[in-house]
């Protein structure tokens, strides 16, 4: 098991997810009502959430982390609201890397964390409330598309182009998170990452429904030379293979390739073995930033594969440089008008 979900939802739709179709029915009807009817709650700043299709990784941190460099560049400050997932800790709390671990608050929050003032809370609009008290004039929300708690200037969801939206059916049968006729109403615009075909049918109904679709791609921060470079990469996020291919991108020859499921903490065994293992066929060893989170402050001879570890730092960067600037300005806008209907609505 490489992540929560099971692999069938990634491979063309067999016998498992025909036989979870009344599942998938009755999870995708309450889902769909949830998004249609649920009573959203309004903050006064504008509200960005960055989203996806399905359960499962498709590049919203580092999206969400493109989208705060912009507002940071356009004189604004941003704020994350996440929540908090892989973490303990069930209150509303402000993230302070030099103080939590990813244990408490998730590791995804504490890589936001490393670029703007960031809240998790369970309860999103409790958190954004918090967030608004700490004096921030944009909401980014990290996840949380589907949950309809707040009300959203922008929604931007974020498609993996080699992986899509897998078997294309709902939860339990495959990874889709609501019915994708309720999800387009929602959604303000699409991001489509990296070169593959997958996407393609959504990219078409995204047009056909007159939405923006942008185009992104990952690419590590600072390229290491790797060419020649023989690597054991292993990887705790929710599509390994994904991490895989970037370290090939760079050159690296991967001799070991270890998946472990999203949000994994490393057990004494397992950091032992990749030590070990490494050591015997002198590999070097190659991780994520999420991973490398999670190894920071942990028990054992975490520091010892930290530290062995080269840790691949990723970016989300637009085929537009105008794009991100594009999001934040429609969601301003969108937020202005949201606040002058609420103003204009008499009280009752």
């Amino acid at each position: 098991m490489v992540s929560e979900a099971p692999p069938f939802w990634w491979q063309k739709a067999g016998w498992q997810a025909w036989l979870l179709s009344p599942f998938s029915l009755l999870y995708g009807n309450i889902a769909g009502r949830r998004m249609r009817t649920a009573k959203r709650a309004s903050v006064p700043v504008p509200v960005i959430c960055i989203g996806n299709f399905t359960v499962g990784g498709a590049g919203k941190t580092p999206t969400a982390m493109a989208i705060a460099r912009a507002a940071v560049a356009k004189g604004l400050k941003p704020g994350f609201l996440s929540r908090g997932y892989g973490g303990t800790l069930d209150v509303t709390t402000l993230v302070d890397p030099a103080q939590h671990r990813s244990a408490d608050v998730g590791d995804e929050p504490l890589l936001l964390a490393r670029e703007a003032v960031t809240v998790i809370s369970r309860k999103r609009v409790e958190g954004a409330h918090r967030l608004v008290k700490e004096g921030v004039d944009l909401i980014i929300m990290d996840d949380g598309f589907q949950s309809a708690r707040l009300t959203l200037d922008y929604a931007l969801v974020v498609i993996d182009t080699v992986r899509g939206i897998g078997n294309g059916h709902l939860v339990p049968g495959g990874p889709v998170r609501a019915p994708l006729a309720e999800q387009m109403r929602h959604m303000t615009g699409l991001l489509k990452v990296g070169n593959g075909h997958a996407a393609d049918p959504l990219v078409r109904m995204a047009a056909k429904a007159a939405k923006p679709v942008f185009v992104a791609a990952i690419t590590p921060q600072e390229p290491q030379d790797f060419r020649g470079r023989r690597v054991l990469a292993y990887a705790g996020i929710a599509d390994p293979a994904k991490f895989f291919r970037t370290v090939e991108a760079v050159g690296g020859e991967i001799v070991e390739r270890r998946s472990f499921p999203d949000h994994h903490h490393f057990s004494d065994d397992e950091i032992a073995d990749l030590l070990q293992d490494a050591g015997k066929q002198n590999l070097q060893l190659v991780t994520t930033a999420k991973d490398a989170i999670r190894l920071n402050g942990h028990h054992g001879r975490a520091e010892e594969l930290l530290w062995n570890s080269v840790v691949i730092e990723i970016d989300m960067v637009f085929d537009d440089p105008n794009a991100a600037g594009t999001i934040i300005e429609t969601a301003v806008v969108n937020c202005r008008a949201r606040l002058l209907r609420e103003h204009a609505r008499p009280s009752i």
